[in-house]
């Protein structure tokens, strides 16, 4: 079964979407799509052989689309995920899933009530270096989760126009958070476990109305803690780290293709306390978003869960609230 899917918004990550999967397999395909700006999305439309409609009802009425696949503004998923949900179409949404955990719990109430897959962008969940990490942490090399630090940057505040939506305070509550931090955010919740409050503070580095840059300190139910920087308005860099009683692994560069892991001294100290040598694996070029779509198919096809949990992506959402409190009040803010 081919899953055909529309795709709602055509701008830079709308297309970036639909080149991932396009004619690469045959899971999932693009046989239509909607965008505010019809006149800039005709030549690609043509190209990609997908019907370009002109509103996102025209998408919903159409009895040959199975799914949508939303890169729109944040402030529209709700209300779009939920017209979905009624239409009976599976959502795949960009993260986050919505702007306030309120209405993410509606949405997600309304795709649990129609049957449908409700798929929300955490991409980087499907890289290997994730799945290495992962895999070590469940079987019990890393020990027990301590802390992690994550930093996620990018230049694209300095090329976003002043009127795009991208760059309005309303769409980036928590400044770069919304953009890139809610990634590492989704990594230290399924490493880490339900947090437990937060304390925030944001900074404006580019002109503009809506913050760049951003810090967040995090502590979980398990004692476990975390730290995170994450900007739009300088160099791209990722790394992320997990320190665990029993080692540590680094997962680092933009790619995410290069993961350190280095265990615990197991021997006592007889002078210096050395570390044993770094075990390095290097990941091949792998496209996220070529996976999360094809595992958002394989989905509806085969009836299974998407591999993301929508209760981890809805407390995500809840950690989300309380970031954008904490940015405004400078406090410790739990995370109801």
């Amino acid at each position: 079964m081919t899953v055909r899917a529309a795709i709602v918004g055509l701008g830079r990550w709308g297309r970036s979407l639909v080149n991932a999967v396009q004619g690469k397999t045959d899971v999932i395909a693009f046989v239509a799509g909607c965008t505010r700006t019809r006149s800039a999305a005709e030549g690609f439309c043509r190209e990609k052989n997908i019907a370009l409609l002109n509103r996102y009802e025209d998408v919903l009425a159409r009895p040959d689309i199975d799914a949508v696949v939303l890169a729109t503004p944040h402030s529209l998923h709700a209300e779009q995920v939920i017209a979905a949900a009624v239409a009976g179409k599976h959502v795949h949404v960009e993260k986050p899933l919505t702007l306030d955990h309120p209405s993410a719990e509606v949405a997600a109430a309304a795709a649990k009530r129609a049957g449908i897959v409700l798929a929300v962008g955490f991409n980087r969940r499907f890289h290997p270096s994730v799945a290495e990490a992962r895999k070590r942490l469940r079987d019990g090399r890393l020990g027990e989760v301590m802390t992690m630090v994550a930093q996620h940057t990018t230049s694209t505040g300095q090329f976003i126009a002043a009127d795009n939506w991208r760059a309005q305070a309303d769409e980036a509550p928590g400044g770069a958070f919304t953009a890139v931090g809610v990634h590492s955010l989704d990594h230290m919740i399924e490493f880490g476990g339900p947090v437990r409050d937060v304390l925030c503070t944001t900074g404006r580095y580019l002109p503009g109305s809506s913050d760049d840059t951003t810090n967040v300190m995090l502590r979980f139910a398990s004692g476990a803690t975390g730290l995170m920087f994450c900007s739009v308005a300088t160099a791209t860099t990722f790394s992320f780290t997990v320190y665990g009683t029993k080692g540590l692994i680094e997962i680092s560069e933009p790619s995410l293709r290069r993961l350190r892991f280095v265990p615990t001294s197991t021997a006592p100290p007889t002078g210096l306390v050395t570390a044993p040598p770094d075990e390095i694996v290097e990941s091949p070029a792998f496209d996220m978003l070529n996976a999360e779509l094809v595992a958002f198919a394989r989905s509806i096809s085969q009836k299974t869960p998407y591999p993301v949990p929508i209760d981890e992506v809805l407390h995500g959402m809840a950690v989300f609230d309380a970031v954008v409190r904490s940015a405004r009040t400078g406090q410790i803010e739990p995370v109801a």
